[in-house]
């Protein structure tokens, strides 16, 4: 009797132990998840300072918000391309930071329309061109965007309008100064490119 009593305490006591140690390690897993999330939360908060003030920043994930940046990209790489005035130095100086944005596709329609003498013809018209951007298309899971936008070349005797159409593809690389986004245009191409309207100017 005495030895079937202390088995059943050492059966309880072991039951009683095994009970405290896993709803220990329990409270110990809630605990390190309870604390992840916190520290994960934490680091969402930025605090910037303005005039020695802290003011709170929120820190979002950069995938919510890549669409409007591969848009934005895209945007700024068609206009330092195509908005251009007569200046050597202006259109040199357009076309480097645009190159930063883009791969060899970029320079290579670059020199075709150097060898056009597209460039030249600026120049000796003093044509100044603006590009209008219509919308931009981006299918973020295949990176491959359609640029659709309006290009008004105002020449000395004439105003043309173009209807501008390229495609091409997006690739992620290290932000810096010359790619603020962190974007590269890959397999650039014009799809069209042609005259919609051309209003003769009165020279008198």
């Amino acid at each position: 009797m005495i030895i079937r009593n202390i088995e059943s305490k050492v059966r309880l006591a072991t039951f009683i132990a095994a009970g405290s140690l896993l709803t220990a390690l329990i409270i110990v897993a809630i605990n390190a998840i309870c604390t992840y999330r916190l520290v994960s939360n934490a680091q969402k908060n930025i605090y910037i300072l303005d005039n020695n003030v802290p003011i709170l920043a929120r820190q979002t994930d950069m995938q919510l918000n890549r669409p409007a940046e591969y848009r934005a990209h895209i945007d700024l790489f068609h206009s330092l391309f195509f908005s251009l005035t007569p200046d050597d130095n202006y259109m040199e100086y357009q076309m480097k930071k645009a190159m930063y944005l883009i791969d060899e596709s970029g320079m290579k329609q670059y020199n075709d329309l150097k060898e056009n003498g597209f460039f030249n013809s600026i120049l000796s018209s003093s044509s100044v061109l603006t590009l209008e951007t219509d919308s931009i298309r981006v299918d973020p899971l295949r990176k491959y965007f359609r640029y659709y936008g309006r290009l008004k070349i105002d020449r000395r005797s004439s105003t043309v309008v173009r209807s501008l159409i390229t495609e091409g593809y997006l690739k992620d690389i290290p932000r810096s100064d010359n790619n603020p986004h962190g974007v590269l245009i890959t397999g650039w191409k014009t799809l069209e490119n042609k005259d919609l309207s051309n209003v003769e100017k009165n020279t008198f």
